[in-house]
This record gives structure tokens, C-alpha cells and sequence, in this order.
């Protein structure tokens, strides 16, 4: 079994950015990222909401969805394309959201500020592919998507919010 844990950061407004996004505004989009993911990860071509209530526990909102995959980026080894996932989202309001995945496998969408004030937005991933041998080929291929995964999910992340924000649909 081989399990990946990685993380990618990026600022959530670079030098010369607009317009320059608020954290209410990226919470916003994260909300509405858990409901349609594929506007914001591209490697996600569907989601469907199944089911929407108060985690009794936390009190905090939960989603549980499934998610459809583009073929070659599915999150599990041997899944083939078009595989569908049911994750559960678990909202930490205003700068995190958990998906726990049935493999075991996470990802949280940590918005926080750096040193200098800088709003960054992370996700960290703990990806499991339990059919994977350590140190094999397809152990060193699955982790180089990975890292690719991540970063293109960050930015797609950050590039679909702001759109949202220039068209007025996140005010």
C-alpha cells in the first residue's frame, strides 16, 4: 500500500490580482466548490449532492456527495474513467472544509493568512492506494499526478472564485 501525504499552497492574491478577494468571499466559493466541483477542479467532471444536515457531533454543516472523475485522474488505483467517488464534506466555517473519502483517503481546503498578512489558500491530501507497491513505477507516477493534481486544483480553485466575484455571482 502506498499512501501519498502532500499539501500545495498558493496566495489567493497575487501581485496584481483582481479583483482582490476577502475571506468571506473564498469561503463563499468553497461552500459552493462542495456542491459543484467541476466548476473549480477540472480533473472533476460532475457532482451530485445526495444528502445536506448538521454533523450532531460538531454542529457544523455536512454534505455527502459523489463525484465523477476525468479518466487518468481518478483517486483510486485500477478505478477507471468516469469512476464516481462519494466524499463527505465537513464545513470548519470561515476557512476549512474536510472530504473524507471511503478509502480513507482526505483532502481539507485550509484558507489562512501568512507572515505578512497574505491571504493563501492550501490543500493538503492524503491520498491511499492500497493495491499500489511502495517504490514501484506506478507508485512514483500516481505521486508525481498527485502533486500536479494538487496544484491545478488550488488554482482552479482560486481563478473560478474570483471569476464568481468579477461576474457578481460571490459578492
Amino acid at each position: 500500500m502506498v499512501t501519498f501525504n502532500l499539501a500545495y499552497t498558493a496566495p489567493v492574491n497575487p501581485a496584481g490580482a483582481t479583483p482582490v478577494l476577502t475571506v468571506p468571499q473564498v469561503w463563499a466559493g468553497l461552500q459552493r466548490k462542495v456542491r459543484r466541483a467541476q466548476d473549480f477542479v477540472p480533473v472533476i467532471e460532475a457532482c451530485d449532492v445526495l444528502s445536506e444536515g448538521t454533523d450532531a457531533r460538531t454542529g457544523n454543516l455536512r454534505v455527502v456527495r459523489e463525484v465523477r472523475f476525468r479518466a487518468g485522474f481518478e483517486p483510486s488505483a485500477g478505478a477507471h474513467g468516469g469512476a464516481r467517488v462519494r466524499e463527505t464534506c465537513a464545513h470548519f466555517a470561515p476557512r476549512r472544509v474536510d472530504f473524507a473519502q471511503p478509502d480513507g483517503s482526505t483532502i481539507s481546503n485550509i484558507v489562512s493568512d501568512g507572515p505578512d498578512g497574505a491571504l493563501l489558500m492550501t490543500y493538503a491530501f492524503e491520498w491511499r492506494y492500497p493495491d499500489v507497491r511502495e517504490g514501484s513505477e506506478e507508485a512514483k507516477a500516481l505521486e508525481e499526478k498527485s502533486w500536479k493534481t494538487a496544484k491545478m486544483a488550488v488554482h482552479g480553485s482560486i481563478d473560478t472564485i474570483r471569476r464568481l466575484v468579477k461576474d457578481g455571482e460571490i459578492r
